[in-house]
């Protein structure tokens, strides 16, 4: 670890696994990673990226140098010195946590396993997992932990989107399941990280990454509540945050929209949750946040009936065009995205729709949301006159929304992109 000689494999090659492996490749490491998806690893393999913000340049340039390779043959598992997890923790339907992932790849590794191996657990996750779930997985090998080989937590903090919160930017937090394995990840990250903050144990170090993201969650449904009372009063939120924003101490922005997205802020406050009701208690913040944030998609699908309503237009057989599929600007990543569920209820009302994303050519398959194939259309003037309503579902930079609303009969605005739209704004409506 020292001299950045170690091999370290990177489980997991999606939006956090192949980023995590470009800063561990540009810290000097050799990186060899996995993933169970063929189409990736050929990708990789050709110099080719599938992630917006990871260029096929720097991919060719890491294989020609003999410091990248990706596999997906597990056996290879018993080669890296050090092997980081990154895999996905989803939810299931009935909202609990699915560590089919992390306990297949433990498997995977268990059955190669050897001695002085570090492993880290990465992906997101509730308090208790790296221990009581990981462990005893890996331990089935007849090796121990501590002792044979070395276990860590270390939550993933990538931040899709921007270049000044990459993964060798940004503090890494490493929990041990004993002082030589904390000692060991602490080594490792710190040739990656900026800093690295070693805590006490690898519960702390899950609870942390849960608490992050369940602080967004509560506040994101607070000014989504806000929103949707002061629409009712007449008062414009968004200028509500812009004052409060002011003050210099007290007080940080969150921002509404129509829902919430990405692969942390919809799903972790819910690990927090189940395991809270392990413990018998309430977690009545979190499940209310939840709510709030779950119903945002409806709350935006009404406000677009009223407003079609309003110029004598039913939503069924109505043309609606979302604007944008990614779960935040300017990425291609889109994972838990509300667009889904927007596409779905006005579907379900009988709306002919369509969408637009630059980022986003073609409508992937995602686990929970069954829509028909599509891929995005151009923006032209027919086609934007030829839609019902233009709905925004993400403020890509790359849209000229002065253009948009001069084209549109109707366009609904979900993240306030039309805020310096000055012709027009009678076409426009707030949701």
């Amino acid at each position: 670890m020292q001299a950045r000689t170690a091999l370290v494999g990177v489980a997991g090659l999606g939006y956090v696994g192949l980023p995590l492996a470009r800063a561990l490749v540009d810290a000097g490491y050799r990186v060899l990673g996995f993933d169970v998806d063929e189409q990736k690893v050929a990708a990789l393999q050709a110099g080719r990226s599938y992630i917006g913000h990871v260029p096929s340049h720097w991919i060719e340039q890491a294989l020609h140098a003999g410091r990248l390779e990706a596999t997906s043959r597990m056996h290879r598992l018993a080669e890296p010195d050090a092997l980081l997890i990154c895999v996905p923790t989803p939810l299931t339907q009935t909202r609990d946590p699915d560590l089919s992932y992390v306990e297949a790849t433990a498997r995977d590794l268990a059955a190669v396993l050897r001695p002085g191996q570090l492993i880290v657990l990465e992906s997101t996750t509730y308090p208790g997992t790296t221990r009581d779930v990981l462990r005893p997985i890996l331990e089935s090998s007849g090796l121990r932990a501590g002792l044979d080989f070395f276990l860590a937590y270390s939550p993933e903090r990538e931040d899709p989107g921007h270049p000044e919160h990459t993964a060798s930017r940004i503090p890494k937090v490493v929990g041990g399941i004993d002082p030589h394995s904390l000692r060991l990840a602490a080594l490792l990250y710190s040739h990656v990280a900026p800093e690295v903050v070693p805590v006490s144990s690898c519960e702390v170090a899950e609870a942390a990454k849960i608490l992050e993201n369940t602080y967004r969650s509560v506040n994101i449904a607070l000014v989504n509540e806000l929103k949707m009372l002061y629409d009712r009063m007449g008062i414009d939120v968004w200028e509500v945050i812009d004052a409060a924003r002011t003050k210099p101490f007290g007080f940080q922005a969150f921002y509404p929209g129509p829902g919430w997205g990405g692969h942390c802020i919809p799903i972790d406050p819910f690990y927090l949750s189940w395991l809270a009701r392990r413990y018998g208690q309430a977690t009545r913040f979190i499940e209310l946040a939840g709510e709030i944030n779950t119903y945002m998609p409806q709350y935006v699908v009404e406000r677009t009936t009223l407003a079609l309503n309003d110029r004598g237009k039913p939503v069924r057989n109505s043309r609606i065009c979302v604007l944008g599929v990614a779960y935040k600007p300017d990425v291609d990543d889109p994972r838990e995205s509300p667009s889904f569920v927007l596409m779905e209820l006005l579907l379900a009302r009988g709306a002919i729709v369509s969408y637009n994303d630059p980022h986003v050519p073609r409508l992937p398959a995602m686990r929970h949301h069954p829509l028909p194939p599509m891929e995005s259309q151009p923006l032209t003037p027919t086609f934007l006159a030829q839609q019902d309503c233009v709905l925004i579902a993400t403020d890509h930079s790359a849209y000229d929304y002065e253009w948009i609303v001069q084209h549109a009969p109707l366009v609904v605005d979900t993240r306030n992109a039309t805020r310096r739209v000055s012709t027009g704004r009678e076409k426009i409506v707030r949701a």
